[in-house]
């Protein structure tokens, strides 16, 4: 194994198995390297800039958020990763700024679902954590899920809706934070309700 490949194997083990060119450019090395390993079937081209190595197993959900720094996981996917729903989920939920284009995305990935969020509330509960096969990513936090859920009750999954609702709301819950949220999403007198009910 040459140099140039260990050099782009270490970049690999430090970012978690998915690789950008920029990446690669970063270590010193080029663009044509990229290619020659691609040929040789080193390197997958997982799509615009990303690559991983072809001896890994990748972490699906680290490959999807490599795609661009605006992707948040939410909504249901965010609910699964924190062990919210048991459901695994085949229709990804992410969140993306209002305006931002992800027309590109969308053609790769039909089980893709974009959920578009005012800019100002866009950053609110983003937390990094583990996925089951141990990559670090970035979701929304419970209390952010849990706001979304209520603000858009009637495009939920009913079954999953009352799941997490109740799981949130039994004692445990952030009720500070939930409400600060509330405010800023105009629905703190739904959430007291609930509150109401299920603490």
């Amino acid at each position: 194994m040459d140099s140039k490949f260990l050099i782009i194997k270490k970049v690999a083990e430090n970012s978690e198995g998915v690789i950008t060119t920029k990446q690669i450019e970063d270590a010193g090395l080029s663009r044509t390297v990229i290619k020659n390993y691609v040929d040789q079937e080193l390197l997958i081209r997982e799509s615009h800039g990303i690559y991983t190595l072809s001896t890994d197993i990748v972490d699906d959900y680290k490959l999807i958020q490599k795609r661009s720094e605006k992707i948040i996981f939410s909504y249901g996917t965010a609910l699964y990763l924190h062990g919210m729903s048991d459901r695994v989920p085949h229709i990804l939920d992410l969140s993306v700024p209002q305006g931002y284009n992800v027309s590109r995305i969308k053609k790769d990935h039909p089980n893709f679902r974009f959920h578009y969020v005012k800019k100002e509330l866009w950053h609110l509960g983003i937390v990094k954590i583990r996925t089951p096969m141990g990559a670090e990513v970035k979701v929304y936090d419970k209390e952010r899920c849990i706001c979304d859920l209520i603000n858009n009750k009637k495009e939920m999954d009913m079954q999953l809706y009352v799941h997490a609702i109740k799981e949130y709301f039994s004692p445990g819950g952030n009720v500070r934070k939930i409400l600060q949220y509330g405010k800023a999403f105009g629905i703190e007198d739904k959430i007291r309700n609930y509150m109401e009910v299920l603490i």
